[in-house]
């Protein structure tokens, strides 16, 4: 009397089988995996370039946010008979503190309302409203760490000797129809004529001054007076590093009688700001990548339920020759786990070439975590694997009875 081997299924023969499904329907194979590539290469593109953006954040923060100290004067609010708390020869105390590459003071000017900016004086046309006038000592404006499109800054000796000269941003001399200073352009504020010396084409901090008027400090306070009470402040572009270390000492070596006239805002912790950010964008960019691989998932489950159902007649004969249940459900799984898998490689690839280009087309160092090129074709072909359990169930439970009647 003969003995019934039990079938079995081995690796080789479910990935046989799992290649042999997706050639018999090449097409819809590569529309079933594309939902997986898009899924994957969201999945390491999104990754990808938030890494890439948050070195170029930590850059950005070290650069800027680390070397600013913002100085304000807060004189009338310690003693109400207090001046202004900055003296007449400020920069040249803070000359005296190591760390600090440029500083000035800066206060947007008290204007009457009838005064206007323009070619010609008050009221004589071509004249703009809405514009600032920003009082603004040399070292304020390096400290903006501006761009010249045009022309030049004005100088300490422009300062002293209470010149009247600006600098204007692009935008704005646009506006007043200034194209060129080949001319000797004039802008006139209210009634008083200035020579425009240097038209800015951008700045790194304070962008708003752009749409400003900048005047020297001394001119400003010649025509205007000086600055209203707590209106004025001083910027500081310091050394990497210094920026706290000149907070603390920069009241001091300012007004050594009252330095608490003064107050000194320092950078915030860049590393607390960094991470912040940078946390803020992975658990948004990992929310659209979780979505995408979703998405992609639904697209492996539709396909792979629909070939079940139109294999109805195939599984039923498999049965009937002795397959069991557990074998059909490893070669749906192993189908769909395949499908998986080599979209998340193609997904990979595009994924990491879509973070090159991106960082070529802006001009940043693109970078990647390896722990996310190893990742990702895992992701690939666990979504396709887990996409694959309810089709494989389905065409398990199919009777061949039932599926040969059909």
């Amino acid at each position: 009397m003969s003995t019934v081997r039990p079938t079995r299924l081995s690796v080789r023969d479910a990935l046989a089988e799992a290649v042999a499904g997706m050639l018999r329907r090449p097409g819809r194979a590569v529309l079933t995996a594309l939902g997986t590539v898009l899924g994957v290469g969201s999945f390491v593109a999104v990754l990808g370039l938030t890494a890439t953006i948050s070195s170029q954040i930590d850059s950005r923060f070290n650069v800027l946010t680390a070397t600013e100290v913002t100085v304000e004067d807060i004189a009338t609010r310690q003693d109400e008979f207090a001046g202004p708390g900055f003296p007449a020869d400020a920069e040249q105390r803070l000359r005296a503190v190591a760390g600090i590459r440029s500083a000035g003071v800066m206060w947007t000017v008290r204007l009457d309302s009838t005064t206007t900016v323009g070619a010609l004086p008050s009221g004589g046309g071509n004249a703009a409203t809405g514009i600032s006038v920003v009082a603004a000592s040399p070292g304020a404006v390096a400290a903006l760490v501006p761009t010249l499109q045009e022309g030049r800054l004005y100088d300490d000796f422009a300062e002293q000797s209470r010149q009247r000269v600006v600098v204007i941003g692009d935008g704005l001399a646009q506006r007043l129809g200034i194209t060129t200073l080949a001319t000797r352009p004039a802008l006139y504020i209210g009634q008083e004529p200035f020579t425009v010396a240097g038209i800015l084409a951008d700045v790194e901090r304070k962008p708003e001054n752009l749409l400003s008027v900048l005047v020297p400090r001394a001119t400003a306070e010649e025509l205007w007076g000086p600055p209203a009470p707590t209106s004025a402040s001083m910027l500081i572009a310091t050394e990497l590093g210094a920026a706290r270390q000149v907070a603390d000492l920069a009241p001091l070596a300012l007004r050594p009688d009252h330095p608490e006239y003064l107050k000194a805002v320092p950078p915030p912790d860049p590393r607390m700001l960094r991470s912040g950010v940078t946390s803020d964008l992975s658990a948004l960019f990992l929310l659209l990548a979780g979505i995408c691989l979703v998405i992609g998932a639904v697209g492996i489950a539709n396909t792979t339920l629909v070939a079940v159902l139109e294999r109805t007649a195939e599984i039923g004969l498999r049965r009937a020759l002795g397959a069991r249940g557990r074998h059909i459900s490893a070669q749906f799984l192993t189908e769909s786990a395949t499908l998986g898998a080599l979209g998340g490689l193609v997904g990979t690839s595009l994924g990491e070439l879509t973070v090159v280009a991106v960082s070529l087309a802006r001009d940043w160092t693109p970078v990647i975590h390896p722990a996310t090129v190893a990742a990702a074709p895992l992701t690939g072909l666990v979504t396709g694997l887990l996409a694959g359990l309810y089709p494989a169930w389905r065409a398990a439970r199919i009777e061949p009875a039932e599926a040969l009647r059909r």
